[in-house]
């Protein structure tokens, strides 16, 4: 899972137009250059448009928004088939924008 810091996100809006497309064509870049092990991706909406289900005794409560307000967020995720951890860090060196990926297996 690709994870953006409120930091990145100031960095991105900071840049300038052409700045920003080539952040993005770095990110196409290493997709393109995986593809052998991507087996599915994709950004996420904003933040903003998120809605929480919160689930425990009694019934869901449902909001509008993240389930907390955070520094950081889940903007995206990849499904990449890799040997194992090894093979999955290697990959992760190469990510070329955000500044944390979390890794999980799949079960």
């Amino acid at each position: 899972m690709f994870v953006e810091t409120e930091q990145f996100a100031k960095q991105l809006d900071e840049m300038d137009e052409k700045e920003r497309q080539a952040a993005h064509e770095a990110v196409g870049r290493w997709f393109a250059e995986h593809a052998g092990k991507i087996t599915h991706h994709t950004h996420l909406a904003p933040v903003h448009t998120a809605t929480t289900v919160r689930l425990g005794s009694g019934e869901p409560v449902v909001t509008d928004g993240p389930f907390v307000e955070g520094k950081e967020v889940v903007s995206g995720f990849a499904e990449v088939e890799v040997a194992d951890l090894d093979e999955a860090l290697e990959l992760v060196r190469s990510w070329p924008a955000c500044p944390l990926v979390e890794i999980r297996p799949i079960s």
